[in-house]
């Protein structure tokens, strides 16, 4: 007797698998779009970034590229969300693997130098967004001031876990220390992107170093009772 012949594949649920984590042409196209206005953005600022300009980098019409955004304020927020992700992986992510306390903040900031040392030759979108949306207005400040409250709560969130271990001193304000620490980052950025110098990287990281240092040093001490030979006067109850 003959075997039954073998059913029939559908093969739609098998292309559908196939594709399940592939991400859709339409979505690389974007992917690519913003990557390129990343690049942009960086060398002309975010209010430098136009459709035409990015049309000709992509070699594509202006319709084309604006037909993955809804407007130019769209791509420009799209291109904030993608350096914070950017950012966040090259400096908080790895910093993550130390130790709560001393060692995962200072790997957060070193992270952190290291990567304005190379944006000191491309730029850094937060910096150079803060000089352009300052007095801006409108859903594109909105964005950056939101990241950039989101960093400095991550970095706050550190400074506090130092304190906890007992590495930094108790009476120490968090958002002192973050203060200073954002000041010598942006003098790093000034001084090697406008000034060119060539030891800005160091001097960031001596920086960092003294003023843990200095907030160590200015721990309160806890008091102790001295220790007497003298039996105390008060009569026994």
């Amino acid at each position: 007797m003959a075997g039954s012949p073998p059913a029939a594949i559908d093969p739609a649920p098998v292309a559908r698998r196939r594709s399940a984590g592939a991400p859709r042409k339409g979505e690389q196209t974007r992917a690519a779009i913003v990557e390129a206005a990343l690049g942009l953005a960086a060398r002309d600022g975010l209010e430098g970034l136009t459709i035409g300009a990015l049309a000709d980098r992509m070699r594509m019409s202006k319709s084309g590229v604006f037909a993955h955004f809804g407007s130019r304020e769209d791509l420009q927020i799209a291109v904030l969300k993608a350096y914070e992700r950017r950012f966040v992986d090259e400096v908080l992510v790895p910093a993550l693997k130390e130790r709560r306390g001393l060692p995962r903040l200072r790997a957060i900031f070193g992270r952190w130098i290291d990567l304005s040392a190379i944006e000191a030759a491309r730029g850094c979108l937060w910096i150079s967004g803060a000089a352009e949306y300052d007095d801006r207005p409108g859903a594109v400040r909105e964005e950056l001031v939101a990241m950039v409250r989101s960093w400095q709560r991550e970095l706050a969130r550190a400074i506090r876990q130092a304190v906890e271990t007992g590495e930094l001193p108790a009476d120490l304000d968090a958002q002192d220390l973050l203060f200073q620490l954002y000041g010598v980052i942006l003098v790093l950025h000034h001084d090697g992107r406008l000034l060119n110098s060539p030891d800005a990287v160091a001097r960031a990281r001596r920086s960092f170093d003294r003023l843990i240092d200095s907030w160590r040093a200015v721990a309160r001490p806890v008091r102790s009772r001295k220790r007497t030979n003298v039996r105390s006067s008060r009569p026994a109850r």
